[in-house]
């Protein structure tokens, strides 16, 4: 027995580990792309099905697909018709794999195997290195799947074995079986690709492979449910369309087998020319075109059901809270997750500058102790979103992504200063209401001015933060060179009343540093809206 269940054991481990590496480098390799792809694409549900397809075709994991939806869904980049169209899609393009499988390219398993070390070991292009794990690990993952067809090919002297897989005639068991190997492999890829090798090896009946398969559908729906558990309520909506797709799908395809079983069973036979490996990869297919077909119709009402199965609102959470980014996470969702973490927190130290600077305006102290409190909330944030950026720096990200989360940290610490100097302008304003401090009108209309155009700068560095908006960049820095040479303008008069005595001394002092904490949250919002720029678009400063 052991000389079967060893070489058997090592075989589905070779194959698990290509799955990965191949998905994984993939991931990396393209991942940052494959995202950009799907943010823009996904603004209906047919263009949101069709992005689906072809991104699980290319990392060749529907489970990796919707735990970035869900994930998606989590940061607010897309609602739940979008994410119900991107998983429809998914479900069509994790077929590729068992396509991939049953053209049976073992033969040329050595020749990946070798290009990939190549690449991996020889190389210093990230992007070829990555390219390289996925040649690898195709290697791998066929040299796997040889492993364990000649292994099983022993099973077949077995009687005890051949007995008890022939036995298995019951319809719901063999679903059973499918859902649970597949809850635990986390893949319906690999199941489906097991259950290929052993029809092939004429160890499962053909009939018998369509109903695991169903079970493969819905227990692939773990990983997602999985993910959505620390999520918002969408998150975990979008888990249950997700399930519930797969459900329904698959139930009717059940009723169907099992009033059509035969005729269904010969058709794709003949379809696949007598091959039963390419008999159960075409199954897997059609199956899943079909459940598309005929979900697809009713995408709203199953939206509709899953936010009765997860009802409610979403509970406000603590704005010192995470907001956007759960436990369980992809990497390719990382860098969306972040960045409207971010821009939530640039909105709280905005909305401490405006209440700040009017309670100065004023000499009020009605809203101190509110700047107070969120001032803590935005240090409180900010220390979750750094921890949060050096764990994700710790594992391995898409190329291209590990410098963007470089520029994330600076950001974090451009809005915290921005928090940093609201709180002193509340300073400013217990001292100026404590001396009755007053300023001139032509002080205040001045600051009025200055505080106008900073706020105004803040907004737009979290638009171009926060959608990536590069086209502004321009506009946006001859706005932050306007805002510097009205500082030093208002200065020189400031300068001018003191000499004049239209001022009184300490107010003067407060009004000049007010000026120059303002050029200074400038300067912050303008590195805020930079971080989105990289090497090649310098010349966006040079044109403006």
């Amino acid at each position: 027995m052991s000389s079967f269940l060893l070489p058997m054991a090592g075989g589905l481990g070779l194959f698990l580990y290509g799955m990965k590496l191949m998905s994984d480098g993939l991931e990396k390799a393209a991942g940052a792309r494959l995202r950009g792809i799907l943010e823009f694409f996904t603004t209906n549900r047919f263009s949101g099905m069709l992005v689906g397809i072809f991104f699980t075709a290319i990392i060749q994991s529907s489970s990796a697909s919707t735990v970035m939806v869900v994930s998606f869904v989590n940061a607010g980049l897309m609602n739940l018709s979008q994410a119900a169209g991107v998983i429809l899609g998914a479900n069509i393009g994790t077929t590729v794999t068992s396509q991939l499988v049953a053209f049976n390219l073992s033969d040329a398993a050595p020749v990946f195997l070798m290009s990939g070390v190549i690449m991996v070991m020889f190389v210093q292009n990230p992007r070829i290195k990555k390219a390289g794990e996925v040649v690898l690990g195709f290697g791998v993952l066929f040299t796997g799947l040889t492993t364990m067809s000649s292994t099983m090919s022993f099973l077949k002297d077995s009687p005890a074995v051949m007995q008890a897989l022939s036995g298995l005639d019951n319809h719901f068991a063999a679903v059973l079986i499918g859902f649970v190997i597949t809850a635990v492999l986390q893949s319906s890829s690999v199941t489906v690709s097991i259950v290929l090798l052993m029809a092939s090896q004429g160890l499962l009946g053909l009939s018998i492979c369509f109903f695991i398969i169903l079970g493969c559908n819905m227990g692939s729906c773990v990983s997602a449910l999985l993910a959505s558990l620390s999520g918002k309520k969408n998150a975990k909506r979008a888990a249950v369309i997700h399930f519930l797709f797969n459900v329904f799908g698959s139930a009717a395809i059940f009723t169907m087998l099992s009033l059509f079983l035969g005729p269904i069973t010969e058709t794709i036979l003949h379809i696949s020319r007598g091959n039963v490996g390419r008999s159960v990869a075409n199954a897997h297919t059609f199956f899943k075109i079909f459940e598309v077909l005929i979900m697809f119709p009713s995408t709203g009402l199953i939206v509709k059901l899953a936010e009765k199965i997860v009802p409610g609102d979403e509970a406000k959470p603590a704005r010192s809270d995470l907001n956007f980014i759960g436990e369980y996470r992809s990497p390719i969702s990382a860098i969306p997750q972040v960045r409207q973490e971010i821009s939530r927190m640039a909105e709280l130290a905005n909305k401490n500058l405006e209440l700040a600077f009017h309670a100065f305006l004023n000499c009020s102290t009605k809203h101190l102790g509110e700047i107070y409190q969120r001032e803590e909330e935005i240090d409180s944030l900010s220390q979750k979103i750094t921890d949060f950026l050096v764990n994700s720096n710790l594992h391995e990200l898409p190329v291209g992504d590990r410098e963007i989360l470089g520029s994330m940290f600076y950001a974090v610490g451009d809005i915290e200063r921005i928090g940093d100097l609201a709180e002193n302008f509340a300073d400013s304003a217990r001292s100026a209401a404590d001396h009755n401090s007053r300023l001139s009108k032509d002080a205040k209309r001045e600051l009025v001015n200055m505080y106008n155009a900073v706020s105004a700068l803040l907004k737009d560095a979290v638009v171009i933060f926060k959608e990536h908006k590069k086209e502004m960049i321009p506009d946006f820095y001859k706005h932050e060179q306007a805002i510097d040479a009205m500082e030093r303008r208002y200065q020189k008069r400031h300068l001018n009343r003191m000499a004049q005595g239209i001022c009184e001394p300490r107010a003067g002092l407060l009004f000049s540093d007010m000026l120059s904490s303002l050029e200074r949250i400038a300067d912050h919002g303008t590195n805020v809206a930079f971080s989105v720029m990289d090497h090649a678009d310098e010349e966006l400063l040079t044109e403006s």
